[in-house]
């Protein structure tokens, strides 16, 4: 049964606070000062997933509940669920069977409005940038250079382009245009990385807009649009603490997506969770080679933590899959040890950073006795930490086993970055692909070369590398999978985000905003007489 909220808050000693209902509450800002305490952070990573989900937020609530049955001071620290997913393939992101955060259905859907925040301070900087451009355009905006997009949290192909400004004088200019979904907006990486209100504004007004005729960015503080935009996030800036259905405290804060932004929950949230926790179990969007990867080399440092234990989520039927099965439902103990080479690529990728991994074995109905002693052998041979999950069906009880193994393998890690602050642009860029991917090499484009030259002509060169690739290969491939060898990555262009200090290379046909299904996962939510909202799974 759930508790309220309040005696939640009350446990943990917390007594800055907002209440949104019953079950939800927003954190106060003095709740996320650095430093107070330094609580471990278990980050959860999975090998590359697949359409059948691999359970990692599932796992990361599970572990969370197991160490509590451990006696421990844990809690949880994930991202905010974006709509689009909810509405289109994926579903609700707030775990599944006995691992859930609670209330579901409202953290899958508005929650506490950050996502609504977001949406509406990025739109009120896309109106700001046109109307300055229609009252003379005093900063001298080249119409075809604007950089910034619009948002909406929701998949819809036919926004990827646009054009505004069509008809009388008095609409405006007439421009190209498109949008992106808010989890993609550069807006919710800053929110995700900001560590006060100061530091927000600051960010906010570093948002680069668009280029003059000389290529010479122009900023969002330039057009005085940050004041206003700080004033919209200033609640959302805030974390939101909810809890586990086996109530362990869960905050919930932003939701950048891992195959386009950073992919991890906020900086506040972390420092919050440290400060509460002596446990705190975190994750990173999709496999090694994305949210792990920008965690190590982005979160890390930006706020000053370290990782000290990791675990990578497994599933028989990802092996099978990547093993090349035409039937993951059944038995093939051949395309599993086959596809286990995925799963090696990951280990290998968290133990290059430093770390030694525990592999999660989240065990689905239909694994074989046999699958599942082959997998357990295939990771002894490698002397590789790891135990087999029933989080889902079982809760914090069926994850005992991976909480002790966690617990023993925490240690003070120094972490092996993959790539230097002070390389230049294509050397981090280099670096991330043939040390995280395994590429041979990368090839870039002529407008990608052209990007990065300008990137650096304006002062870039010291930004994090963020990549945008697909999550369904360890490549930039989606068709490339298991453990591809003796491929190359290339670099269609490279986009600049001067908010989150970001240098996004754009790899392959990554798309940042998605497209509904056949049948979306819409067409089977619904509300009943009471209210009650179903089918958000």
């Amino acid at each position: 049964m759930l508790k309220n909220i309040v005696d939640i808050l009350d446990d943990l000693g917390i007594d800055n606070y907002e209440l949104y209902g019953k079950y939800a509450a927003k954190l106060g800002i003095s709740t996320t000062v650095p430093g107070k305490k330094h609580g471990k952070i278990i980050l959860m990573t999975a090998m590359t997933p697949t359409p059948a989900g691999e359970g990692k937020t599932t796992t990361a609530i599970g572990l969370a509940q197991a160490l509590k049955k451990l006696g421990k001071n844990s809690g949880i620290a994930i991202r905010e669920p974006s709509l689009g997913p909810c509405f289109g393939v994926k579903g609700g992101a707030t775990g599944g069977g006995k691992s859930t955060v609670e209330p579901s259905d409202k953290i899958n859907l508005i929650f506490t409005g950050d996502f609504p925040a977001i949406s509406a301070a990025h739109s009120l900087l896309s109106a700001m940038i046109n109307n300055h451009i229609y009252f003379g355009n005093e900063r001298g905006i080249d119409r075809k250079k604007i950089a910034f997009p619009r948002t909406v949290d929701m998949d819809d192909r036919s926004l990827r382009s646009i054009i505004v400004g069509n008809g009388p004088k008095s609409n405006g200019v007439l421009a190209n245009d498109s949008f992106v979904i808010t989890a993609a907006s550069e807006i919710m990486a800053i929110m995700a990385l900001s560590k006060s209100y100061s530091d927000l504004k600051e960010r906010l007004g570093n948002i680069i807009i668009g280029y003059t005729s000389k290529n010479k960015p122009v900023f969002a503080r330039d057009i005085k649009a940050n004041g206003a935009m700080a004033a919209l996030l200033a609640d959302a800036l805030k974390p939101n603490m909810v809890q586990s259905v086996e109530n362990v405290p869960a905050i919930i804060h932003t939701g950048p997506f891992g195959n386009i932004a950073h992919g991890t929950s906020s900086i506040l949230g972390d420092y919050a969770a440290m400060n509460l926790f002596d446990y705190t179990v975190t994750e990173a969007g999709f496999g090694s080679d994305l949210g792990f990867e920008k965690f190590m080399d982005i979160v890390t440092r930006e706020a000053g933590i370290n990782v000290d234990a990791v675990v990578i989520v497994a599933t028989i039927r990802a092996m099978k899959h990547h093993g090349g099965a035409k039937d993951i439902d059944i038995e093939d103990i051949n395309a599993l040890e086959e596809g286990s080479k995925n799963l090696f690529r990951h280990i290998d990728n968290v133990r290059n950073f430093g770390i030694e991994p525990v592999v999660a074995i989240n065990v689905h109905p239909l694994d074989t006795h046999d699958e599942i002693k082959k997998v357990s052998e295939l990771l002894v041979n490698r002397k590789v930490r790891f135990a087999v999950s029933t989080i889902y069906s079982d809760g914090g009880a069926g994850g005992i086993s991976l909480a002790t193994e966690v617990l023993n393998s925490i240690k003070d890690n120094k972490i092996s970055y993959a790539y230097s602050m002070d390389d230049a642009i294509k050397t981090k860029i280099e670096k991330i692909a043939t040390r995280v991917y395994g590429a041979d090499g990368v090839d870039f484009s002529g407008q990608a070369l052209l990007d990065i030259k300008q990137a650096e002509e304006n002062g870039f060169t010291g930004f994090y590398v963020c990549m945008a690739k697909t999550q369904s290969s360890i490549s930039d491939n989606p068709k490339l999978l298991n453990s591809p060898e003796h491929f190359r990555v290339t670099v269609n262009s490279v986009r600049v985000n001067g908010g989150s200090r970001f240098i996004i290379p754009i790899l392959g046909d990554i798309m940042t905003m998605p497209g509904l299904p056949k049948h979306p996962a819409a067409e089977n939510i619904d509300i009943d007489s009471s209210g009650n909202v179903t089918g958000l799974s």
